[in-house]
């Protein structure tokens, strides 16, 4: 398959190419060759993206909600027809298995497409009755958004910013995290193809220091990142400057309670869902597994054997299930985590080690004995990694469970349906899951609390984090003043 794009950027419906801008190494994973280079946007490049973004979103505005949903629906189609060739390029641009890939990625954002897109044309405002006078809302475009991505999903959460930003008449500019720069660059000649107007979605190119001149560019309205929580701070604080609305989706330590009657088949289905798909690489994983002391060990014997039969191996075979970590620089950091826990006196039940084969591998890893106070159970590792803890009581589990600068998921297995919902609305977490783990529906909003985030992505939920609502107050009879 080719990897290497046309140009390294998309503006104004084309690619773009300027070479004085540093040169972006593309990274295969699974055997650590250089599969692309791109360049990062010089500035001259950021300036052409605002401004033809800028131009292009003014006649997009004026369009019918029903004619931007139909570019948007048409443009999911062709996403599905093509889902082949976008999984193998997801693959090359982050590692994860083709079995991954071929059903999480290009689809969940041809998914994001559709739902937009069928949603746009019942984006109104409302009439408000006042006697015989009467007022009405308006909701509008922002204007021009840009979109910050994370390494992990590149398609997705190019359409996860993308299609609610268009559907309500704003114009775009995605920046791809500089790991996996490949798919954005698809999802934006796609959208072109399904007739989008040239200039509405565009991707640019670059490290942090490109993502900070969009951020901080007066002409640029709404802010929207997907990374870690020291990057949100940063981007908060610059976005801030300018009263620039603001959506983050930052991380998590998210917990998963299993409770004694639990369906043990499920509980380590969700825990390795929740802890192992993408190599452990997902922001909502549930890393701290707390398993009642009844079942621990049955618990921690059978994901041992389910993990047993991982298939780990050259990620475009389709039989493979586990593939490596995005990057050196991840697996080190992943590797360094488990000396921590080691050194802490946690056990290794399964794994903890790199795998000697080209490219990023570690076996997945599970450590039991884990106890809150360990750096494994406080600190996100992004990594397969997963920390076992024990509990006996409810509210004890629930008050470790929230213990935690962050908030973003949290998952919970028990037959008992009155607990399930007690504990998920004591979740301190803005998305959680009951009997399953990392669902995450375009139809259901996905965000956290704490510091794991602000706003929400997905579902009607983000329509107001793209659109604002202006209010026209309209009097019938004579206006009455003091003088």
């Amino acid at each position: 398959m080719q990897t290497q794009p046309k140009a390294s950027h998309f503006i104004g419906g084309e690619y773009v190419e300027d070479t004085n801008g540093t040169p972006i190494e593309v990274i295969y994973p699974a055997t650590g060759e250089t599969i692309a280079t791109v360049h990062a946007a010089t500035p001259a490049v950021i300036d052409k993206a605002i401004t033809v973004a800028r131009t292009a979103q003014v006649e997009w505005a004026r369009m019918s909600g029903t004619e931007r949903g139909r570019i948007l629906r048409r443009a999911a189609d062709i996403m599905r027809e093509r889902n082949h060739e976008l999984s193998v390029l997801e693959t090359y641009d982050t590692g994860k298995p083709y079995q991954e890939t071929s059903v999480a990625d290009a689809t969940s954002g041809a998914d994001a497409l559709e739902y937009f897109g069928g949603i746009a044309a019942s984006l109104t405002g409302e009439h408000i009755q006042l006697g015989d006078d009467w007022g009405y809302t308006r909701r509008e475009p922002l204007g021009l958004c840009v979109g910050i991505g994370a390494w992990n999903y590149p398609t997705q959460i190019a359409c996860w910013k993308g299609a609610p930003a268009l559907a309500c008449g704003n114009a775009i500019i995605f920046k791809p995290s500089e790991t996996t720069p490949l798919c954005a660059l698809k999802v934006a000649e796609i959208l072109v193809e399904a007739g989008l107007p040239a200039g509405l979605y565009n991707v640019v190119q670059g490290m942090g220091e490109v993502g900070a001149s969009l951020v901080s560019d007066p002409r640029v309205d709404k802010v929207s990142l997907t990374g870690s929580v020291p990057t949100g701070r940063r981007v908060y604080a610059a976005a801030a400057e300018g009263i620039k609305h603001v959506t983050m989706e930052l991380g998590g330590k998210s917990p998963l309670i299993v409770f004694e009657d639990a369906d043990i088949e499920n509980a380590v289905s969700g825990a390795i869902l929740g802890n192992f798909y993408s190599s452990g690489q997902v922001c909502s994983n549930g890393t701290r597994v707390f398993v009642h002391r009844d079942i621990k060990e049955a618990f921690l014997n059978r994901l041992a054997e389910r993990l047993g039969r991982a298939v780990i191996g050259d990620p475009l075979d389709p039989a493979t299930s586990f593939g490596p970590m995005v990057s050196k620089r991840q697996l080190d950091i992943a590797l360094g985590y488990i000396e921590k826990g080691r050194a802490e006196g946690a056990r290794v039940v399964f794994g903890g080690a790199a795998i000697d084969r080209d490219g990023f591998y570690m076996q997945p890893t599970v450590f039991a004995d884990v106890t809150d106070d360990m750096t494994i159970a406080r600190e996100e590792i992004f990594g397969p990694v997963m920390s076992v803890l024990d509990f006996d009581d409810e509210d004890d589990v629930m008050a470790r469970a929230n213990d935690t600068e962050f908030g973003l998921a949290a998952g919970v297995f028990t037959r008992d349906l009155t607990r399930a919902h007690r504990v998920a609305a004591r979740f301190e977490a803005g998305t959680c899951y009951i009997n399953t783990y990392n669902d995450a529906p375009v139809e259901a909003p996905f965000g956290g609390m704490k510091n794991s985030g602000v706003g929400r992505e997905n579902s009607k939920a983000a329509i107001d984090h793209y659109s604002q609502l202006k209010s026209v107050y309209v009097r019938m009879g004579d206006l009455e003043a003091p003088f």
